[in-house]
């Protein structure tokens, strides 16, 4: 029943998140000197009624995917690891009780992306 040429609470709660995500991310990686060309994240949340029958934000997946270049490129362990830190470092994840799942989309280094 919302505006579908606006922005709605449950959006924005999921935007906050992917973005939260994005920014604590983007600074591991810069300080692991890993030169990052794009990033895209297509967060999914559901919202649903808890045992309560609130309605409420139960999950919010992430699924970013981040296009590197230059010298050094990032293994998938390291990609792993910088996104298992980026949601440790995120303050909007660590203040909600919402299950926020990352699942990086491994689509290579360069190039197109899948």
């Amino acid at each position: 029943m919302s505006d579908a040429t606006a922005v709605d609470p449950e959006e924005a709660f999921v935007s906050s998140l992917s973005s939260c995500h994005m920014l604590c991310f983007l600074a591991i990686a810069a300080k692991r000197k890993f030169r990052v060309d794009r990033y895209f994240d297509a967060a999914l949340g559901v919202l649903e009624r808890n045992a309560a029958r609130k309605m409420v934000m139960t999950v919010v997946t992430l699924r970013p995917e981040v296009r590197f270049s230059g010298e050094r490129l990032p293994t998938r362990a390291e990609l792993d690891r910088m996104h298992h830190d980026a949601h440790e470092e995120c303050f909007i994840a660590n203040s909600v009780n919402t299950l926020v799942r990352c699942e990086p989309v491994h689509a290579g280094t360069t190039g197109e992306m899948s």
